[in-house]
């Protein structure tokens, strides 16, 4: 692999936009509850989890090192 300048690896790249597709799934998911004010389960629990883990998945994909050939 070339010397670049770059903070990231392609690699690290699509995980990211790995960990944005997550994250807006959540956001669609509490969306989708159909309970006054999202009080429901899919506001409430299953959408700020599915977020949550997004969010994770994030730094996971932020701190992964890059394999060094």
């Amino acid at each position: 692999m070339a010397n670049t300048n770059f903070p990231f690896d392609k690699h690290n790249y699509r995980l990211m936009l790995i960990g944005l597709g997550i994250i807006i799934l959540g956001f669609i998911i509490i969306g989708l509850d159909k309970e006054p004010h999202g009080f429901g389960f899919l506001g409430l629990t299953l959408g700020p989890i599915v977020t949550l883990a997004g969010f994770l998945f994030q730094f996971y994909a932020i701190f992964k090192k890059s394999e060094s050939k």
